[in-house]
């Protein structure tokens, strides 16, 4: 299907590895011209490489503000506009509630949710001037009940609510905010990779019996519905969180 993403600019933080890099895929398969973010220089490198297509990298820390406003400006500065905006950039720490310190607690929401909040308000300036946009916000079927380590939980939560607040509040300028909200999805850096070479019977025992369709997710499977939201085919989605999770969630909607 083509998605008339040609040419569109698009910029997906987090997006060297994982299902950040499986979602820059899909939009250069688009003809889009991509820009993917991220601290580490030699994973970004080592993306565009295998990528191909029209990407270009930028390093940052987003969970420093003015690096953010760097990152937007010089994104605009090369591009002219920004059309698409992916915040997946994200990761969980700390343990339980009362075993994590306040400080896990801030990290947590500076990566997951301060940094997309930040970022979606920069881009929406310059998305009213072209009355068009899109912003897709990478959460997680955790932000929607309860699962994972509580910070991350809080984060994706909070996260959640903001892409409808935003939604609403910006739809009559054309731009459309959604997120989606991955299961437990199997990659080559992620935690449930190194879990499953650590006790594969206990992984084996766990997609047995909380994942209905009977295994992981792919990074490709998130990538394919956020193409889809970002496309005008997906107009009349506005302010969802659509679950991609093989069934996982245990919520009715």
């Amino acid at each position: 299907m083509d998605l008339q993403l040609r040419d569109k600019n698009v910029l997906i933080t987090g997006g060297s590895k994982g299902i950040g890099k499986a979602i820059a895929k899909v939009f250069v398969d688009e003809c889009a011209n991509v820009t993917i973010t991220a601290r580490d220089l030699d994973f970004l490198e080592q993306a565009k490489s295998e990528l191909g297509g029209k990407v270009s990298i930028y390093q940052a820390d987003l969970t420093n503000a003015e690096e953010r406003e760097l990152m937007i400006h010089t994104f605009i500065e090369q591009n002219r506009s920004i059309d698409v905006l992916i915040n997946n950039a994200g990761g969980s720490n700390g343990g339980k509630v009362m075993e994590t310190g306040m400080d896990l607690f801030y990290q947590a929401m500076e990566l997951n949710y301060f940094s997309a909040v930040h970022l979606s308000k920069l881009a929406v300036e310059h998305m009213k001037n072209q009355s068009s946009g899109s912003i897709i916000n990478i959460t997680s079927v955790y932000g929607r009940e309860s699962g994972g380590k509580v910070t991350y939980n809080n984060a994706k939560s909070a996260l959640i609510s903001f892409t409808k607040s935003l939604a609403d509040e910006v739809i009559p300028y054309g731009i459309r905010v959604n997120s989606v909200a991955p299961g437990s999805i199997l990659h080559e850096t992620g935690n449930w990779i190194r879990r499953m070479n650590e006790n594969p019977e206990e992984i084996k025992e766990f997609v047995k019996r909380d994942i209905p369709a009977g295994r992981f997710g792919t990074p490709e499977e998130i990538a394919n519905v956020a193409a889809f939201l970002a496309s005008e085919k997906a107009f009349w989605i506005v302010g969802a969180s659509i679950n991609v999770d093989g069934g996982q969630s245990k919520m009715n909607f």
